[in-house]
């Protein structure tokens, strides 16, 4: 696994866990199709919520809610409606959240939610 998958990795996992302590309930990780892939589907309530993970070790490269721009918004709501027809959700309301992870040494993981970034 290369050094740039196992820091995607890790900051999945803890925004699997903040997902699930602030009370939605995944659906799926790491979905693909042909046009891309999301990185976390959950449920709050009756919202489909597909989550944008950026995970950063450091800032010299921005913060991780800066990476996610309005083209990759325009791709998420894309894969988002694939994945709402793939599972037989058409018609649900959804929205679009990003969360940035920021993990330092010695220190717990910062995490930084925005709900219906997009």
């Amino acid at each position: 696994m290369r050094v740039k998958d196992g820091v995607g990795a890790y900051g999945e996992e803890i925004a699997v866990r903040r997902l699930e302590e602030d009370g939605l309930r995944i659906l799926a990780r790491n979905w693909r199709c042909p046009a891309g892939e999301l990185d976390i589907v959950a449920e709050e309530g009756d919202v489909v919520v597909v989550c944008e993970v950026k995970t950063r070790s450091g800032l010299g490269f921005g913060s991780g809610l800066e990476a996610v721009t309005r083209e990759k918004g325009a791709r998420l709501r894309r894969l988002a409606l694939a994945w709402l027809e793939a599972n037989g959700r058409r018609g649900r309301p959804m929205r679009i959240d990003v969360i940035a992870v920021h993990r330092r040494p010695d220190e717990p993981p910062r995490v930084e939610h925005v709900r219906g970034a997009f």
